[in-house]
């Protein structure tokens, strides 16, 4: 059987977009988010808060190439970028003082991905 590829335009739009990066500015980190939003669904990261709560360090910038849920809580400021936030989970890292970003964002903000973690 043909592997069919995600059928989400946005999200295969920002497959390619994150692929010409990787080529343009060579950075592997690019391609490798990528790699990870080519799966299918079920095959996702999915992470919570209390994972990013105990790995990630106080103002690090962590990417989630899938969903980010709101179990747990957070009690330091970090800066996540992923594909999707539930709404819960948006809230507790901004109580935290942190920032939620899409990927897209963060592309625009740091296309060297200095200082980026993938988490999940």
């Amino acid at each position: 059987m043909k592997r069919t590829g995600t059928t989400n335009p946005q999200l295969r739009e920002l497959i390619v977009k994150l692929n010409d990066l990787a080529r343009k500015e060579n950075v592997r980190l690019w391609s490798r988010i990528a790699f990870e939003l080519e799966r299918p669904t079920r095959q996702r990261r999915i992470v919570n808060v209390s994972t990013l709560e105990r790995y990630a360090k106080d103002g690090e910038f962590i990417v989630v190439p899938g969903k980010v849920l709101a179990t747990g809580d957070l009690s330091h400021k970090l800066n996540v970028a992923a594909f999707r936030f539930s709404d819960t989970a948006v809230e507790k890292i901004t109580n935290a003082k942190g920032n939620c970003i899409s990927i897209e964002e963060l592309i625009k903000k740091n296309p060297k991905a200095k200082g980026i973690r993938i988490m999940g």
